[in-house]
């Protein structure tokens, strides 16, 4: 069905939708509070992105983060709805399953902020850090798939640099020097979120352009 065609779109909405907005909002907060902390002025350098969900951006941050996460839910289901059967359903679902999660994250961050720390957290390794999983997971299956072998190859790739990107976060992410306006714990945040987002914007572009209408439907059939 047509419909069913153009799902796998919505993930490459998702990523240029959430993408723009971080990159917009970066030059307009003017800070935020956290625990009666004044975080003043926000630096794209040394604050996450997440950093964008409080103050006054925080509505449209996290709006962003909702809608960002739905859309990208859909354009998973559009992914494996337009591949085809292909007789390895076991390797489908576990792929699609650990897809899901991402976008799931997403939504988490835009429900909880940085106030609620450990949701928040949670969320934040669900929409980046189950990529190392699911990229791997993913790629191998792709791999079997003759028209989908180089996403596959490169989204093996992607797995290992999700890995160094999330340590990378981690380690420089330090939230009374990011308060103080030192360290580059933003840019590791927004390189994190551009590099997943990437392997998600092209897994919906490539599947897009090379599905197989006749055969597509939904993907647990």
């Amino acid at each position: 069905m047509k419909a069913v065609r153009i799902l796998p779109l919505f993930a490459v909405v998702s990523p240029i939708l959430f993408t723009l907005t971080w990159f917009i909002l970066g030059f307009i907060s003017k800070g935020y509070t956290i625990y009666d902390i004044r975080i003043e002025p926000y630096s794209s350098v040394t604050q996450p992105i997440s950093g964008l969900g409080m103050g006054s951006t925080a509505i449209i941050m996290n709006s962003a983060f909702i809608i960002c996460g739905i859309l990208l839910f859909v354009g998973i289901i559009g992914i494996f709805s337009n591949i085809g059967e292909d007789g390895r359903l076991s390797a489908r679902r576990a792929s699609m399953a650990l897809l899901i999660l991402s976008p799931i994250g997403l939504v988490v961050c835009g429900i909880f902020d940085l106030e609620s720390t450990f949701l928040h957290s949670i969320g934040f390794l669900l929409s980046t850090g189950s990529t190392i999983l699911s990229f791997l997971i993913t790629g191998l299956y792709f791999r079997g798939i003759p028209r989908l072998r180089k996403l596959g190859s490169g989204l093996i790739v992607g797995s290992p640099l999700t890995l160094i990107l999330v340590i990378l976060f981690f380690l420089n992410f330090d939230p009374i020097a990011a308060g103080e306006g030192h360290g580059i714990a933003g840019i590791a945040s927004r390189l994190l979120a551009v590099e997943v987002l990437f392997w998600f914007a092209a897994m919906g572009l490539l599947t897009y352009k090379h599905s197989e209408p006749s055969r597509a439907g939904f993907a647990f059939n």
